[in-house]
Parts: C-alpha cells; structure tokens; sequence
C-alpha cells in the first residue's frame, strides 16, 4: 500500500488551475510503454474523433527518438485497423458492460493491444506489460486490470475468425461486389493484408541489378518483377532509413501498380508533360528518372504539398524545381487551366486523379472508417472536370492516361466511357494484359494481385 499522498495546495482565489499535462508528459514511461500511449492516442482518434491516420502518425512519430519505436507503433496502428472487424467483436462481447462516451481510449488500448498479441505476434509478457503500464500512464489505472484481464483472455482464446467484407462499409461493400462479383471476397482478403514494400531504383543513378547487389550485400532480400522494369519487392519490409542509398536519392518507396503508370503514359522523348495531381510527386519523378529531358509541370491543388514533391525531386537528382526552369512545381487547381496555363499545349498528361482510393486500403485502412457514399458523387464530378479542362492543354496527337488507386467502376471505366461519349476528338488506346483486367477503355488490377495495389489505367489519345 502506498502512503497518503499530502494534500494538493489550492490555488488562489480568482486564479483559474492550470491545465495537468498528459499523462506521458508528466513523468518518464518505462520502454516501449510510450510507444503503447502513443498508438491508442492515434487509434482514438482515427476511430472515435474521425481523424486520418496519415496525419495523426505525421503529428506523433516524432516524439518517439528511435526508429524501432516508430515503426512498433506504425505498425501496431495498421494491424489494429486492418483487424478491427475482428478485433472489436470480441472485446464487445467479452466486456460485462457497454462502454461509456469517455471511454475511447480504453477501447483504443484494447485495439492496439489485441493488434500487438494477434497480428503482430508480439512476445506476449512485454506487450501485456507495457500496454497495461499505457492504461495507468493514459489516466486509467482503475482501468488497468481490466484491460490485463481482457488482453489475457485473448491471449488465451484468440479471436474467432470473421469475414473481412464485414470491415467494408455496407454501401461500398455492395458496390464492390457489384462491380466485381467474381473477385469480390479476394479483395476483401487482400485489403485486410499488410502491405509489400516495393522499391523503385533510380535509373539514372545506376541498375536496378546492381541496387539488388546492394542490397544482397546488406542482408535484404528482394524479388523482381519481369512486369516491371525499375521494380524490386522486398521479402520483409524494414525502415527507408535501413535501405543502402536511400538519402542519396538511389531508390525510392513506390508501389508497382504506381511505377505502371509510366509504363502506360510512355511520353516521347524530351516531350513536355504535365502532372496535373501530382502531390507527393512520385510518379512525376518517376518520369524524370526514365528521362530527365521532359519539361515537366508539376501541379497540386494543396501549395501545402509542393515541398513533399520539390524533396522527392531533389532527392532523386533528376531536377532543382526553380521557376522558369524545365522542371517547375506550381500550386494550381488543375480544373482551372486559365489560371496556370501558358498556352503551349502538352505533349502528355498523367492525370492521377483523386478517387475512393478503394484500391489501396491495405495501405490506408482508416478509409473503411471514414467514406462516405456522398463522397463518391463529388469525387466523380471532380474526375469529370478534371477531365474535361486537361483535355483541353493536349495537343492534337498527344496521350492522356487517366489513372486511379480506385477498384469502382463508376470512378474508373464509366467514368471514361463517360468522357469518350461527349468528347469527339478522344480515342481509347489499348493497354496490355500486365496491366490488369479488362475494365471497357482500361484495364484495372484488384488489391492483391501480383503483390500490387488497386490501380485503374486508361489511355487516351487527342485526335490530330
């Protein structure tokens, strides 16, 4: 039993109590337990706050110093969420009384610790451990037997096994099956899976078989991908900064249905190209590694985005964004063409327009959490105007690829068929096999397939 704690002095009359920091600032947590706070934090606020999971990572990882920690906690993030539809089910019935309104970080807890025993198979006695230390350090050491209790009847019983569809929202689950009812339970499957990491070599700073040396050399093993001509998949994903020549721009993170597109835009030689969405700006240096002759604008509604686009360009070495230059990064709505437009047509376009993103929710799973149907008619309008307004800086000759991270017809080959049937001077160009199924003027790979995300990809050629 701990000794009576003094009486707390009161402030002054008037003087209003000064806010009690977190409960993980006030003192030093033990290892790894910091870890566990900070990942049911995140939780809570992606699944009861709806906030996104990309933005709460980007807000918390720094305050972890060592690498291993921020990966434990992405990682226990993305487990948690992808598992969720098993995970929570079982907590729901295992719990003797409904959760209260104020009781989100706790079910968060629970996640993240359901995620560490089960998905991420985690040595059962440090995550208990720590994550029953996170309750008290979260301000819930009332609470910190229950969640030992619950997480060791998990450890005992596991979790029965569930249907991933039941992760989908059911208006978007219909749709999904109703665009593809041959493949629908595969996509499910596929999209509650981690995700590879594909690497994309740097071409013009050396081969790709002398970067698999480099990493043979180092003790990672990676695969190729005869589909791909810059691609190498690595067996187990590990941290960038553990990637030989990372920093100096030799590779870069991109999945292979990404790197595709430039295989099906497949500018000309020196060509000037536009990217009309182009944030975080991978596939526009991409382009620039296949050939730094492009002229190339960059465009991106969010001037908040441009720096992500301008370091991946620097990093790579294949262009110094700076204006007037052959390589230029502009904030611009791209709906717009008589605001940023200087009335040279482009020779090609790559049109990566923002969709459902339906097709990478392994990758992002808190979309699941957070689409809703009245989201998806303003995506498709948006698509359709995007479409419309870049159509008109082509020049006579020139290629459009329409591309999307979106497996839903309506966003992808309707969508098209769309814009064929009230634009007389477009024409659907073939794509091969490797790029997917047959999707009308497209082609479109499923979640999963080949190791690669959801993409859809649609040439279009302006009429001389």
């Amino acid at each position: 039993m701990q000794p009576p704690r003094p009486p707390a002095s009161r402030p002054p009359a008037g003087r209003p109590r000064a806010p009690r920091p977190p409960a993980d600032e006030r003192r030093p947590l033990a290892p790894g337990v910091q870890t566990r706070v900070l990942a049911a934090q995140v939780l809570d606020a992606v699944v009861h706050r709806g906030r996104s999971l990309k933005s709460e990572l980007a807000a918390v990882l720094p305050r972890l110093a060592d690498p291993r920690d921020r990966a434990l906690l992405e990682a226990i993030a993305f487990e948690a969420l992808r598992g969720r539809h098993r995970y929570a089910p079982a907590l729901e019935g295992w719990l003797q009384k409904p959760p209260g309104p104020n009781d989100g970080p706790l079910l968060a807890l629970l996640l993240a610790g359901c995620a560490q025993l089960d998905g991420l198979g985690l040595p059962a006695h440090a995550a208990l451990d720590a994550t029953v230390e996170a309750a008290r350090a979260l301000g819930r050491p009332h609470q910190a037997g229950l969640v030992n209790a619950l997480l060791r009847r998990a450890q005992r019983e596991g979790f029965p096994p569930a249907d991933p569809a039941a992760a989908w929202p059911q208006w978007l689950r219909e749709q999904v099956q109703a665009d593809w009812p041959g493949q629908a339970a595969a996509v499910f499957a596929a999209s509650a899976e981690p995700a590879p990491l594909w690497l994309r070599v740097n071409r013009a700073r050396g081969s790709r078989q002398e970067y698999l040396a480099r990493l043979q050399a180092a003790g990672i093993s990676a695969q190729i991908d005869p589909r791909l001509d810059d691609a190498l998949r690595l067996d187990e994903p590990l941290p960038v900064q553990l990637l030989p020549g990372f920093g100096e721009g030799l590779v870069s993170v991109q999945d292979g249905s990404a790197q595709q597109a430039a295989d099906a835009l497949a500018p000309e030689q020196g060509a000037r190209v536009l990217d009309a969405c182009a944030a975080p700006g991978g596939k526009a240096v991409h382009l620039l590694e296949r050939d730094p002759e492009l002229e190339l604008l960059a465009l991106d509604l969010d001037p908040r985005r441009l720096p992500r686009i301008e370091e991946n360009l620097r990093r790579s070495g294949v262009a110094d964004p700076v204006a007037g230059g052959r390589v230029q990064v502009r904030a611009a709505d791209a709906t717009l063409p008589a605001l940023w437009w200087d009335g040279f047509s482009f020779d090609a376009i790559l049109l990566d327009a923002p969709c459902s993103a339906t097709g990478v929710v392994r990758r992002q799973p808190d979309i699941l959490l957070h689409r809703r149907a009245a989201d998806l008619e303003a995506l498709l309008q948006l698509q359709a105007r995007l479409l419309d307004a870049t159509w008109t800086v082509l020049r006579p000759g020139g290629v459009l690829l329409y591309a999307t991270c979106s497996i839903l017809a309506a966003e992808n080959a309707d969508q098209v068929q769309a814009f064929l049937a009230r634009t007389p001077d477009a024409r659907a160009q073939a794509l091969p096999e490797a790029f997917g199924h047959l999707a009308g003027p497209g082609r479109q790979r499923l979640p999963g397939e080949g190791g690669m995300d959801g993409f859809f990809y649609a040439r279009l050629q302006k009429s001389d």
